[in-house]
């Protein structure tokens, strides 16, 4: 489906340079069982990209192999033009340095205060003492924990773990930002300034992440394009807004229940005997939802029964489901609303 909205795109969607990440074809598998099966995508600089998947979909297959401690069976993993997968071991680890990474349950190291954490990959990297509390202390600061670099980690609550992660993924000046269900042991609220925090420091420093997550609201909150695997393949891709507004993977729309509105039960069965019900999906130009609005007061015969407009990519995505008795004409109202380039669905008829 097509959705107008007339917008010139983002500088992530306009980029033109060559892509920080580069997957061509990859594939892996552990015996008989595809875990990534024929993987391609590309990621531009300054781009955040969300890569959503159920458990077992091959998202932790394909972080590894992002950062270069899994090795393809086949396929190209190309890191600002370098393809790791062919690359000696010996050569992988300065180019480890230029990716961070951010797991799940923080790995933190229990006897080392918060500034020796941040600091430790400068210290595996020989820098100087001085150096690596000199840049700790900038990028704890960055994270808003400046008052806790000589706590503990058993000192700090599970949110400022994570900003400690962040920092320390921070620390040896990463060219790309791996996250690693970073933010799935956490509670909504902490959730969302750690989503809040990962966007400002994409805004400020320039950065290139790849945001792994079974969870869409991560992935609506602050992801530029999302790329939807399943059974070790990519089955959908593309603009946030555009992907949450027009699924066109039933896994996606699965995954998608509870974020856009659904007909209640209850609603659906009240219905009078021959009634029609619509379903109307837009994206990108609200004038389609007033469009339906409009159309829908015209008439007694139209009548909405559930829906709203939300903001995703600061692009309006809405969804109504309009009642029609068996009275109106529906051809012409579904020929209206499918010319302004919003998607109308006969759900019954």
């Amino acid at each position: 489906m097509s959705y107008q909205d007339g917008s010139q795109g983002t500088a992530v969607e306009n980029a033109t340079g060559a892509p920080v990440v580069e997957l061509v074809d990859v594939q892996r598998h552990f015996g008989a069982t595809p875990a990534l099966d024929g993987v391609s995508l590309s990621v531009q600089k300054g781009e955040i990209l969300g890569i959503i998947g159920r458990s077992g979909a091959g998202k932790s297959t394909l972080i590894r192999c992002l950062n270069g401690l899994e090795r393809p069976d086949s396929g190209s993993v190309i890191i600002e033009g370098q393809d790791i997968a062919k690359l000696p071991e010996s050569a992988l680890h300065p180019l480890r340095r230029r990716i961070g990474m951010i797991f799940q349950h923080f790995n933190l190291l229990s006897a080392k205060t918060v500034i020796e954490n941040v600091a430790l990959p400068l210290k595996i990297e020989g820098r100087g003492r001085a150096e690596r509390l000199t840049r700790a202390a900038e990028l704890l600061d960055l994270v808003g924990l400046s008052d806790k670099r000589d706590a503990y980690p058993a000192q700090l609550s599970g949110g400022q773990k994570q900003r400690v992660g962040i920092a320390r993924a921070l620390a040896a000046r990463p060219s790309l930002l791996l996250s690693d269900e970073a933010t799935s042991a956490l509670d909504p609220e902490t959730t969302r300034s750690i989503l809040d925090l990962l966007k400002r420091i994409n805004r400020e420093l320039g950065l290139t992440v790849v945001l792994i997550t079974h969870e869409m609201e991560v992935v609506r909150a602050i992801g530029d394009r999302v790329a939807v695997i399943d059974k070790g393949k990519i089955v959908e891709e593309g603009p946030v807004w555009s992907v949450f507004s027009n699924p066109a993977a039933d896994i996606t729309r699965r995954l998608l229940a509870g974020i856009l509105p659904e007909l209640p039960a209850h609603l659906a069965a009240t219905l009078p005997p021959g009634t029609r019900l619509v379903q109307v999906d837009f994206a990108g130009n609200l004038d389609d939802g007033r469009l339906v609005l409009d159309r829908s007061s015209e008439s007694r015969a139209f009548r909405i029964l559930h829906g709203g407009v939300d903001y995703v990519q600061e692009r309006p995505v809405g969804r109504f489901f309009i009642a029609v008795n068996d009275t109106a004409d529906l051809d012409p109202f579904l020929a209206t609303v499918r010319a302004s380039g919003a998607r109308a669905e006969v759900l019954v008829r």
